[in-house]
């Protein structure tokens, strides 16, 4: 029987480890609360409590076979990206137990920073144009140190945009009618949600996987397309757009138009998507 700790179980987390356990698998997760511990143990997660910035919590990690590590980002904790993607990683690897064999890192696709609606994959240039995608990179390469000095594998997976139920983007916004930020014309690269579980399951258990995948569905979509489909559905207004104010955050990020290819993650890893765009993905979120 395979033992995996997933390490930051949020809307990814918790998705692979109900399917894990489903496979037959035990499944240990990380809480950072009492109330977020129980709410693990009561989809048969067993609750670890710790925190990845306080070191002197990270002594009590399970001996397990695997590791899936998918620690998001709380703003309102009041600690930075990089402390928390960079600095926090760092305190994981560092204490894991010597019997993890297979390390899943959940990455990002804003590592990429291409901007002419170019395909990307796998061996794309990464030059991210944002500070969110140079903190994802860098943590990339701590952990590829860890794997090198442990002589243990591990595998990256460079997520598109997750959404599924309970998360769909802007929706807020789509139901008060009022417009979206951004050039309509732009491609947005999107994975449903248990897709993207299925993704992480593979990596877990594939016995030679490659080093990096993009998981990503079949068709990016423009930004129009999207919110479009997601207003029918839903019975909204015909969608709006604006444009961004100049030198923002989210500015930056706009500045990024790019379309993933999951061809590795398809032939390699085995994952036909179930979902293969937004028009049978969010019809099954709403």
């Amino acid at each position: 029987m395979n033992t995996t700790l997933i390490i930051g179980c949020g809307y990814l987390g918790r998705r692979l480890g109900a399917r894990l356990i489903g496979e037959g698998g035990r499944v240990f997760g990380t809480a950072r609360s009492p109330k977020r511990a129980e709410e693990l143990a009561a989809i048969g997660i067993e609750p670890v409590l710790v925190d990845v910035l306080r070191p002197e919590s990270l002594d009590q990690f399970p001996d397990v076979d695997r590791v899936f590590y998918a620690v998001g980002f709380d703003r309102s904790a009041g600690d930075s990206m990089r402390e928390v993607y960079v600095d926090g990683l760092r305190n994981v690897l560092d204490r894991l137990p010597g019997s993890v064999r297979r390390l899943v890192y959940a990455s990002s696709t804003g590592v990429y920073g291409q901007s002419g609606g170019e395909w990307v994959d796998e061996d794309s240039p990464t030059e991210p144009v944002h500070e969110s995608g140079r903190v994802v990179l860098d943590a990339e390469g701590v952990v590829r140190d860890w794997a090198g000095r442990r002589g243990a594998s591990a595998v990256v997976l460079r997520f598109a945009g997750l959404y599924g139920p309970g998360r769909v983007v802007r929706r807020a916004m789509l139901e008060r009618g009022e417009p979206i930020p951004g050039d309509p014309e732009k491609f947005l690269n999107m994975i449903q949600i248990d897709d993207a579980a299925r993704a992480a399951a593979a990596s877990l258990d594939a016995e030679n996987p490659d080093p990096i995948y993009l998981v990503a569905d079949d068709r990016p979509v423009s930004r129009r397309e999207y919110y479009s489909v997601a207003a029918r559905l839903i019975g909204a207004p015909e969608p709006r757009f604006q444009p961004l104010a100049p030198g923002g955050a989210e500015a930056a990020r706009d500045a990024t138009n790019k379309r993933i290819g999951n061809r590795r993650m398809r032939e390699r890893l085995g994952i036909v998507p179930d979902y293969p765009d937004i028009t049978t993905g969010l019809a099954g979120a709403l």
